[in-house]
This record gives C-alpha cells, structure tokens and sequence, in this order.
C-alpha cells in the first residue's frame, strides 16, 4: 500500500503485522540523451511496484533529492540535482525518527545509485546509513534508558543479532544490485544495463531516437534491448522478494 494513502487504522495494522516498509532511494542526474534523469530511482520504484501486488507492503514516496554529484556532467541543461551529504543526514536523522515513533521496526531502503562498491559506501546511502545507526542508539536511549544494552533481558543480543531480530535491523539498507547479480549484469551509467532495465521496467523513461554516442559510459547503450532488461529485472525481483520475506 501507498503510505499516503493510507488510513491510520491501516498503518496499525501494517504495524502489528510486521509488514515490509520500502523506501526506494536514488537522485535525479543526467543519465546521457537518451534516458530520463529519474533513471537511477525510477528502476526501483517500477519494480516495488511490480512486488506490491504480490505481497503486504507499505510503499513510502521515493527519496529522489540525494547526492547525485556532478561526476559524470555540468547540470547546466542536464538536469542533476545535487544535494550534499549533510543535508542529507540531518534529513534522515528526523525522518528515521519519525517512522520509528509511528512504530515501524521493519524498514528497507533500496538503493541503486552508485552502488557498485555498496560495502564502501557512496554519500548518500553512507549519511543515510549513519543517520539510522544514530537515531537508533538515540531512541533506545530514550526509550529503554541509558544502559539497555547492559540489561539482563539484552543476554540474547548477539544471537538475535545473527537472526537479524535486533534493534539495529529496524532500518537496513540494501544495494538493488548484489554482487551475484552483478556479475551476470555489469553495472554501467546510461548504458547496456541501465537502457535495458528501462526498457523492461520504465519504457516511457528511455527512447533510443535521442541516444548521442560520444561519450564512452553509454556507447554500450546501443546495443540495450527488452530481453537483457527483463532477465536483469527478473534476478533483481527475485532477489527483492527473497529480502522482503525474510521477516
């Protein structure tokens, strides 16, 4: 279900049933001629879309304003968005809160944007990721006192912790793309992948009549078709449905 679409009596219920909480995570940056700037978030939203009828999930509003960087090109005429690091962080830091206080203890954040190296860490999922680790400490603080880990009802930490029941899995993060599904798929900007994942996931994002060779991160794009797409996003599904199970 839509989060703003939902009723409070539904937000209860999707609380108490422990449903999944997703929140696709990417930027607006330019993604060569041929692909819409929305590229990098649009892949996951279509396919959360796909998983939302198959499955009790609540759907939050994609987080579209994030570090993009201005990497690949100038945003003048571009159209890249770029929003540094520390703004995201303080933004996550009231957000997280906020669905923690509603009482959601099952978040899953989807990201894509530069997720190539996801154990590293790029600035937007590396604010996002400390702006969760802390605002988790801080509402346990608030809301057990200080010294709850020290607690005797806190022996079973490192075993729930190995079961991904503890409090540090309220909030977890996920690259769209594991490194199994990598290898079969490259990741690339604007080329085979990301054309071919639009064509199978977002057709109205992507229109070859305007692909510009010249720059060599999309020259590959030449060669995206619906079929490349369609296997990519059937391991990518399957993946997700895997994560979103799991609890």
């Amino acid at each position: 279900m839509r989060y703003e679409m939902m009723f409070p009596e539904q937000i209860r219920k999707a609380i108490q049933e422990s449903w999944p909480v997703v929140i696709p995570v990417g930027v607006l940056e330019y993604h060569a001629e041929h692909l819409a700037v929305g590229t990098d978030t649009l892949v996951i939203t279509k396919a959360v879309d796909l998983l939302e009828g198959e499955m009790d999930l609540v759907v939050f509003p994609p987080l579209y304003y994030n570090a993009a960087s201005y990497a690949v090109e100038p945003p003048e005429g571009r159209g890249s968005v770029q929003i540094n690091s520390e703004s995201i962080y303080y933004f996550g830091r009231d957000f997280f809160l906020s669905l923690l206080r509603i009482g959601f203890r099952n978040l899953h954040l989807f990201v894509f944007h530069q997720t190539e190296n996801f154990a590293a860490g790029m600035p937007t999922d590396l604010a996002l990721k400390l702006a969760a680790r802390e605002t988790i400490f801080n509402f346990l603080e608030r809301s057990w006192g200080e010294g709850w880990w020290g607690k005797d009802s806190m022996r079973n930490y490192y075993a729930d912790h190995l079961e991904g029941t503890d409090p540090f899995n309220w909030i977890r993060f996920h690259p769209l793309m594991d490194e199994e599904t990598m290898k079969k798929f490259p990741p690339d900007h604007a080329g085979l992948l990301e054309s071919s994942l639009m064509m199978a996931l977002c057709p109205d994002g992507v229109d070859m009549k305007l692909f510009s060779p010249g720059k060599w991160y999309c020259e590959s794009a030449v060669n995206a078709n619906v079929e490349y797409g369609n296997a990519a996003k059937q391991m990518i599904l399957d993946r997700m449905r895997a994560i979103l199970k799991a609890r």
